[in-house]
């Protein structure tokens, strides 16, 4: 099979959450050991650190990663979802696993794994692990697919733990409450393994001081120390910080939600240079500087367009919105434009409360089959008197607001990860056309 074929044979032969949603969902780990155990343990090979959380656990493993890569470690990422290509799941400093690899990993082993009806993040889980190992990485930052405790990355024994934060997210297989959706997270808590939890409700914090104190992992609470102490938005893009441990520093990573996960990383870089898997604190500030550069990360309240000011961010829940929603109001702009879609198991209702009034509506739908469809996504708009169109496509959207916009006016494109996965494949169609005719 050729790359393209094979990718369409993980997504057409496994059960995909991105495409289907909660059937795709395996609970327990049966089919994990077993592609682990055929695989002969491959994470055992290297160091590792895991990282859960309801928002933010993406930020904050790129973040970690290009501050370990800039001190010339071999770092592999697992991460998901992808926005354009599979690939960009597996990373070694910031390199996609190549195609080849890909093709051959399921050629050589489909008579083991078909008979096993793994998952495909089970699989690609397998894979991503074999990978790093096979590539003699240093150490793997690795985000945890969903939840934790049944999670097919809780096999492995990290170096740290880190829990970001827990809001209501995935509620049909974590739980309804705070404390329920906190015990599922805290299921990668291992025995002595230090664990950073970067936010906490009352209800939360009980349940992660529970699970430490049964693993004897020490516990550290990154919002109680405040390491960030003072921030500002750079004009030229990203946030600048004044900080307890590590003085000044730049975060190229813009949205105002990176200032929380910003402190939960620079207390988990304390506690890593303490243990000496970070050497020096010019690694940190170099680290936090060059993230997209050095990882290849997409996608959070990343500028496309300068005029009319365009952002796009992957923001797709409640805990999310709770921030973007803010920071939209705080654009000062002519107009706000606004191109929106969720899937259909986010809590479209309470995100749509709390979308600014003022702006005008690009209501769409992404291309997933989890998506709610544009009529529903019009209804609650209209619902809300939030004016707007809908449009069937995110291109078509796009190239709405963007034909329709002045300079002076603000863009944004969000509502679900899918949604920007949509905009940046359609832009690079175009992309390739534009230079096939030329």
């Amino acid at each position: 099979m050729t790359y393209k074929e094979t990718v369409e044979y993980l997504f057409n032969s496994t059960p995909v959450f991105e495409k289907i949603g909660a059937s795709a969902y395996k609970e327990g780990l049966d089919n994990t050991h077993q592609l682990d155990e055929h695989f002969n343990h491959p994470h055992q090979l290297y160091k590792t650190i895991h990282v859960a959380g309801t928002n933010g656990k993406g930020s904050v493993s790129h973040t970690l990663a290009s501050i370990l890569q800039s001190q010339g470690l071999k770092v592999g990422l697992y991460t998901s979802p992808h926005l354009v290509d599979f690939r960009e799941r597996i990373r070694i400093n910031g390199k996609c696993i190549s195609e080849k690899y890909v093709v051959d990993f399921v050629a050589q082993n489909r008579d083991f794994f078909e008979p096993l009806h793994p998952s495909f993040f089970e699989l690609t889980t397998a894979l991503a692990f074999k990978y790093f190992a096979d590539q003699k990485v240093d150490i793997a930052v690795i985000e945890v697919g969903l939840g934790g405790r049944l999670d097919c990355t809780n096999i492995i024994k990290p170096a740290f733990s880190i829990i970001t934060n827990i809001s209501f997210d995935h509620t049909q297989f974590l739980g309804n409450t705070l404390a329920k959706i906190a015990a599922e997270k805290a299921g990668i808590i291992k025995p002595h393994v230090p664990v950073i939890i970067g936010e906490t409700t009352p209800e939360t914090k009980l349940v992660f001081k529970k699970k430490a104190d049964e693993m004897h992992a020490p516990i550290i609470y990154a919002e109680e120390l405040k390491e960030v102490t003072n921030f500002e938005m750079n004009s030229q893009g990203g946030i600048d910080y004044l900080t307890i441990g590590f003085g000044d520093l730049h975060g190229e990573l813009s949205g105002e939600y990176q200032v929380k996960n910003t402190n939960t990383i620079l207390c988990t870089a304390d506690i890593m240079l303490r243990k000496g898997l970070i050497k020096d604190k010019k690694y940190v500030y170099e680290g936090l500087a060059h993230v997209c550069k050095n990882t290849g990360l997409m996608g959070r309240w990343q500028q496309l367009k300068d005029k009319p000011y365009t952002v796009c961010d992957t923001g797709h829940n409640v805990g999310g919105w709770i921030y973007l929603s803010e920071q939209i109001k705080e654009q000062q702009a002519k107009n706000k434009r606004i191109i929106f879609g969720m899937v259909d198991d986010k809590d479209i209702d309470t995100v749509m409360d709390m979308l600014p009034k003022d702006a005008f509506y690009y209501w769409t739908q992404c291309s997933s089959k989890r998506s709610f469809p544009l009529e529903k996504v019009v209804e609650i708009g209209t619902q809300r008197q939030l004016h707007g169109k809908g449009y069937s496509s995110v291109i078509e959207a796009y190239e709405a607001a963007q034909k329709e916009a002045d300079p002076e006016d603000f863009i944004f494109v969000g509502g679900s990860s899918y949604v920007v996965a949509d905009l940046f494949s359609a832009l690079q169609r175009q992309d390739s056309q534009n230079h096939k005719n030329n």
